[in-house]
């Protein structure tokens, strides 16, 4: 399959130099990839939430659903326990999942359910035009913060670590052949996967001066390391931006997941599944 092949003719609005461009062109290579693999892109669902990131569905000729806003993984994961054979990706943004959507992202990862969350993280609401978000760094001036926030931004990948994620990695959108090789892993992953994408809004918060200056590649470190990944992670807080921020893949292991927790439902499809197909070919 040519990534080309999963484009839709539907008008993209993103503004010129948007990271989202870079999501959804790496996002397209993986999938064209993985079903002249063997894994039809037909498997795939992609759900998103309400943001600018949300229009890559639009954009990507898959079988995806809109949720409500900070609604992604629940979505997601009734759509994976209801046909575990599916591969689910979600895209959101860090006000979509880390403000509104919290609690969910939280226990998608403490359940260690198989799906990939791409965090399409501006640190700012760029449909909203302008107002900080849970990433945003101490002093951020937006729409609804004129004189700067107080607030200190969250750190997702540490709080993904703690609360049990299993494959926890940063990309940045300036390194597309990582976001590909980051994309891949996760989708591949047997677990709840989160991929932090650090994803310039060039409207409202243009840091592609500082994330050229200071992003850099983790090498040889142990991802099945908690301490390793937790010291990687803590890092980089979000708040001080003349640092440096370590990209690449922090943490991958194997965990008992959520969707495995089903055995009866997952005889009772496969034998629904059979009949159906019984009943297809008799109707053929």
């Amino acid at each position: 399959m040519n990534p080309k092949d999963l484009a839709t003719t539907a008008k993209n609005s993103w503004c010129p130099g948007c990271g989202n461009f870079s999501i959804m062109s790496a996002m397209r290579m993986v999938l064209a990839e993985l079903d002249s693999q063997g894994f039809p892109v037909e498997n795939v669902v992609l759900v998103s939430g309400i943001g600018c990131h949300a229009k890559i569905v639009d954009y990507m000729n898959v079988n995806s659903f809109y949720s409500i806003h900070g609604r992604t993984l629940p979505a997601a994961s009734a759509i994976k326990i209801a046909n575990p054979y599916l591969k689910v990706i979600c895209f959101s943004g860090d006000g979509d999942s880390l403000a509104e959507g919290l609690d969910h992202l939280i226990f998608a990862a403490k359940r260690n359910i198989d799906l990939t969350m791409i965090l399409h993280d501006n640190r700012v609401y760029g449909l909203t035009t302008g107002q900080y978000t849970p990433t945003s760094p101490q002093g951020f001036k937006g729409k609804s913060t004129p004189s700067g926030t107080s607030e200190h931004p969250l750190n997702p990948l540490e709080l993904m670590l703690v609360s049990g994620a299993s494959y926890i990695a940063r990309g940045y959108t300036h390194g597309i052949e990582q976001l590909q090789k980051l994309f891949k892993e996760a989708i591949l992953h047997k677990g709840f996967s989160f991929v932090d994408v650090l994803q310039v809004c060039v409207s409202y918060n243009n840091l592609y001066e500082s994330y050229n200056k200071w992003t850099y590649t983790v090498q040889g470190n142990d991802a099945s390391s908690y301490e390793e990944a937790q010291k990687i992670i803590r890092s980089w807080n979000y708040d001080r931006s003349e640092v440096p921020i370590p990209l690449g893949k922090f943490y991958q292991i194997e965990a008992e997941r959520f969707d495995q927790s089903f055995p009866e439902y997952r005889q009772n499809l496969s034998e629904r599944d059979s009949k159906i197909r019984t009943l297809l070919e008799d109707f053929i």
